[in-house]
């Protein structure tokens, strides 16, 4: 065997062939690795693989046309043949030959993520899991063009019918998909199930999609395996054709080869009844399909029974979300999943909503409600403003089926007014649907129409007003607090306009303003620019989501507070460093140098009071000193950290040991950044110097051999 794999090798590597298909992968390779990681700055190569997954359809052919048809055309296979080798390792050296070359430039591109994890947070097990998913995608094709050229001596011929059959099974995802969504019949059933055994990309999709999938590796070891067990069938059967045993062993091969076929599928079928959580592993760096911890808590308290119904037929369902509800079932035994086919069903919705929801969205059943999850409110899309297209960014389904869970099963429901009649900020979507996600209610409240803050409150929202309170609204909101009522304070931006009424409801919890804006000196503590704040996030039950991240703080300013004080217990929640100070006249400053007459560092820019009242009520205010903390804008900066952080915060004031609201989970880790000669220089040696030194190779290698 080791005689036929060097010599298989030597001949790829002694004529054109072997270093003609080593410049086109390379070369192609080499464009989508600039396009997708250095300048698009992807922390993930799985882009890239599944861009030049095409190439496979043209490389197999490439490679494999000549491998045994050639043999039997120069006759030369008669010596092979009757090598004191058996037709196994014959074909295995072959096979391993093939393997080898197709390899090279996947180690090539294996070794970029050591490079890429350099620039940023890199995706290191999803890119793995996608390049073993692409290669064993390869190995298997490989061993079908080496089965199909055995059946030939006609190179040409080889390769066309190599061609023909990975151009099928290249479309195979997208024909199933075309006949499930044309019916729903038995035979269409039976007719995709049947293409689904051929559809070698869709395994690749599975294993580049952030999972390690025990069943696509299976898939592709045993077909690889079964493909090459075919192919020493039909080598045997030549072998002994040529002595007078033709008929008998034609009808061994046939039983040996359907036997093979029904193990294959055999193991296939049965990983289908072991459940995902011992087949499917999450290898994303940010967990984007695994339960986190406070879900996992939330469900573990559980009480009550929930079902939650599937509006789809479970033939067509999306992978993922049953991938997410199939671990809360196994998780808890009071959660059970259940799919409804609205075709055959087309009412069943009206049991419990009279609107229709959308295919795929979800019905949470419990005791005390029956929540809808639309299936349109799982994903988020944001606009491109490059390409003017919305584009997935999110996924949203755990923190919308968990806070569905919880609705389902309680009826405490806190609600939260947002005070208007000041040039308040309003809070946009992305933070009104975290409270939603808490199970709270959030309505506005005019203070100059209303008698004072209606009795169900379970915390008011200051949003940073610009104009000042009148005497009467600021008596308002102290008479709610010192009923034991909490609120969110959040500061509007530093200006001259002085606002007492405002700041007398902070003085309520003995806290005053650092007069100037922060500048923060540490670089490892800002954005972009010195007032763009990364403060330190300090450990409290608020911050236990972010405690190792980052929250973004424009234009903050400083708080100050007696620690001493005898009634009211402060938490520092974000500090600026040592090097920070406040900037006391912000309008006149020309950089970022601190002046004689501003205020030394270090601040807390975010903190939590608990007073205790004259009627022994507990007042809890957490107050922030950045108006745009709490935008959308913010947040995108820190993907989900600022919403987080919301979260907590909403938490904490309806007295609840952990947030409900579980943020929704961005694809994207942040970009990877690489400097304009540092793209140029990997371009020119990726899409130029290497697959060119390659054709120059072969085209020398060819010249010497004609030359002779």
């Amino acid at each position: 065997m080791t005689a036929i794999y060097k010599r298989e090798l030597r001949y790829f590597f002694h004529t054109f062939v072997g270093w003609l298909y080593l410049a086109v992968m390379l070369f192609m390779t080499g464009i989508y690795f600039v396009v997708c990681n250095m300048l698009s700055g992807y922390p993930t190569i799985s882009y890239v693989l599944q861009s030049i997954v095409f190439l496979i359809v043209f490389a197999i052919p490439l490679l494999t046309m000549r491998s045994l048809s050639e043999e039997r055309k120069y006759k030369t296979d008669q010596l092979i043949l009757t090598a004191p080798v058996s037709v196994g390792r014959i074909v295995l050296g072959k096979y391993l030959a093939l393997v080898t070359v197709f390899a090279i430039p996947l180690v090539l591109l294996g070794l970029t993520p050591l490079v890429l994890m350099q620039a940023g947070p890199f995706q290191t097990g999803l890119s793995y899991t996608s390049l073993l998913g692409f290669f064993l995608y390869g190995c298997l094709g490989l061993a079908v063009g080496l089965f199909l050229s055995s059946l030939t001596e006609s190179v040409v011929i080889a390769a066309v019918l190599a061609l023909i059959a990975m151009f099928v099974c290249y479309i195979m995802s997208g024909l199933s998909g075309l006949i499930s969504a044309s019916g729903t019949t038995v035979f269409a059933d039976i007719v995709v199930r049947v293409l689904n055994c051929f559809d070698m990309v869709g395994r690749f999709d599975a294993l580049s999609s952030g999972y390690f999938e025990v069943e696509a590796v299976v898939y592709y070891v045993t077909f690889t395996a079964f493909v090459l067990f075919c192919t020493v069938q039909s080598i045997q059967k030549r072998r002994y054709a040529v002595a007078g045993r033709g008929f008998r062993l034609g009808v061994y091969s046939v039983f040996n080869i359907l036997a093979a076929a029904a193990l294959t599928v055999l193991i296939n079928i049965g990983l289908n009844y072991i459940p995902d959580r011992y087949t499917s592993y999450d290898v994303t760096v940010n967990d984007l399909f695994t339960l986190t911890d406070d879900t996992l808590k939330i469900i573990d308290g559980l009480s009550k029974d929930v079902t939650v119904y599937v509006l789809v037929d479970e033939e067509t369902k999306d992978g993922d979300l049953d991938r997410l509800l199939r671990q809360l079932e196994d998780r808890s035994a009071h959660i059970s999943v259940e799919y409804v086919d609205p075709v055959a069903n087309p009412m069943f919705y009206y049991n419990y909503t009279e609107t229709q929801p959308t295919t795929n969205s979800l019905i949470v059943a419990g005791d005390s409600a029956d929540v809808v999850v639309d299936y349109q409110d799982i994903y988020v899309y944001e606009m491109n403003y490059y390409t003017y297209q919305n584009e997935l960014v999110a996924n949203d389904a755990e923190g919308q089926i968990l806070s569905a869970v919880v609705r389902a099963t309680t009826d405490d429901i806190p609600k939260f007014y947002g005070i208007l009649g000041h040039n308040e900020l309003v809070p946009d979507e992305t933070f009104r649907n975290a409270l939603l996600k808490e199970n709270a209610e959030y309505e506005e409240l005019q203070l100059q129409t209303a008698d004072g803050i209606p009795a169900d409150a379970q915390g008011v929202i200051l949003d940073a007003p610009t104009g000042d309170y009148s005497q009467d609204d600021a008596s308002k909101i102290l008479d709610y607090l010192e009923s034991g009522g909490n609120a969110l304070i959040v500061v509007p931006q530093w200006s001259e306009t002085q606002m007492p009424y405002f700041e007398s409801i902070l003085g309520y919890y003995g806290v005053s303003l650092a007069d100037g804006v922060i500048v923060e000196g540490d670089r490892s503590r800002y954005y972009q620019t010195p007032y763009d704040l990364l403060p330190v996030v300090e450990n409290d039950e608020v911050t236990a989501r972010i405690y190792d991240g980052a929250v973004l703080s424009p234009l903050s300013r400083g708080l100050l507070y007696d620690e001493e004080a005898e009634d009211i217990s402060y938490t520092p929640l974000l500090t600026t460093s040592d090097e920070s100070f406040s900037r006391v006249d912000p309008l006149n400053a020309t950089d970022y140098s601190k002046a004689a007459d501003d205020i030394d560092g270090p601040f807390t820019i975010a903190l939590k009071a608990e007073k205790m009242t004259e009627s022994g009520e507990v007042s809890q205010a957490v107050i922030v000193t950045s108006e745009m903390m709490f935008t959308k804008e913010a947040d995108a900066v820190v993907p989900g950290n600022n919403v987080k952080l919301f979260s907590g915060v909403a938490a904490s004031l309806a007295d609840r040991e952990t947030s409900v609201a579980i943020p929704a989970k961005y694809y994207e880790i942040g970009n990877l950044a690489f400097s304009a000669g540092t793209v140029y220089a990997v371009a020119v040696v990726s899409i130029f110097v290497l697959p060119l030194g390659c054709l120059l190779a072969g085209f020398i290698i060819w010249l010497r051999r004609r030359k002779k």
